[in-house]
């Protein structure tokens, strides 16, 4: 779902190709590469394809949040309703430099109230690595619960649901 959202601090809004340089400087931080992959993005030209590839997904729902009083892009909230998955799954990323601050549990709890108040998902889940502890805790923090790990790709990954049901893998 694309939302607008005000927060205390925060002003959340869906994705734009007017995110370019912000999407560069998120998807070459260091915890991006380690947790969720390099996406071969080196420039604005490169961001701004990789944004109007994901704006162009029905099923993708990229909403970033900036600070309210500078209105500078620090973090983002995914929503994806992936094809190999039962129920969409919310997930989250945040610039380094803006972390321990609360931004990210502020963000993703209110997104993630609109959502469950919509009435339009059984459950919502979210997927990360057995050794991203800062997912696990935020995810913890916002009421999910882990369920078990799969395979997929090579990789393992830890799944987390809102609602007590066994990964689809």
């Amino acid at each position: 779902m694309y939302i607008n959202i005000e927060t205390e601090r925060l002003i959340i809004r869906p994705l734009s190709l007017e995110d370019a340089e912000f999407i560069v400087d998120l998807v070459n931080s260091e915890g991006w590469l380690k947790f969720i992959g390099d996406r071969n993005i080196s420039d604005k030209n490169d961001a701004r394809n990789y944004i109007q590839k994901i704006l162009d997904n029905a099923n993708f729902y990229y909403n970033v949040f900036e600070l309210k009083k500078t209105r500078k892009a620090i973090g983002i909230v995914t929503f994806l309703k992936r094809d190999d998955e039962k129920f969409p799954d919310i997930g989250f990323a945040l610039l380094p430099e803006f972390e321990k601050n609360g931004y990210t549990l502020e963000a993703s709890k209110s997104y993630l109230e609109k959502i469950e108040n919509s009435n339009k998902y059984d459950n919502i889940i979210a997927i990360t690595m057995p050794d991203n502890q800062k997912s696990i805790n935020l995810l913890q923090k916002l009421g999910f619960h882990y369920v078990n790990s799969y395979e997929k790709g090579g990789e393992i990954l830890s799944y987390y649901t809102l609602k007590n049901v066994k990964a689809t893998k």
